[in-house]
């Protein structure tokens, strides 16, 4: 089972503005910043549960963060208006679009988008309800 995802970033303050805005519309927030990096997970945590499944980070060899040629980190939403705000507000936050909402082919009811963050990282949030 999965744990946690940690994402390399460059720039932490140009990454909390895009991670804050983008995953919001997911019912994730931000519950830890230093100055090395930002964890995110459930809105709605109790103040006892400190589970954090996004990390966004400098990289701990202090070389320069990149993305994965092939690595991509896909998100689950309840809901296609789910993904839609979570697209339009990763664009509106420094993202950039590599495919737009919609049906693909995937299943009948796989309903995905897919964007970059801004130090490169691939993302797609998924809804896989039948409306």
């Amino acid at each position: 089972m999965l744990l946690y995802v940690t994402l390399g970033s460059n720039d932490l303050a140009r990454s909390r503005k895009f991670y804050d805005a983008a995953l919001a519309p997911l019912g994730m927030t931000r519950n830890h910043v230093d100055e090395d990096e930002l964890g995110y997970g459930a809105m709605n945590r109790t103040p006892e549960d400190r589970e954090n499944i996004l990390w966004i980070g400098r990289p701990y060899l202090k070389l320069p963060a990149n993305w994965g040629n092939g690595t991509m980190i896909a998100l689950s939403a309840n809901t296609r208006k789910i993904v839609d705000a979570f697209y339009i507000a990763a664009l509106a936050n420094g993202g950039t679009d590599e495919g737009a909402p919609g049906l693909r082919p995937y299943h009948a009811s796989f309903y995905a988008c897919y964007v970059r963050d801004p130090d490169g990282n691939k993302l797609s949030v998924v809804c896989e309800a039948a409306s």
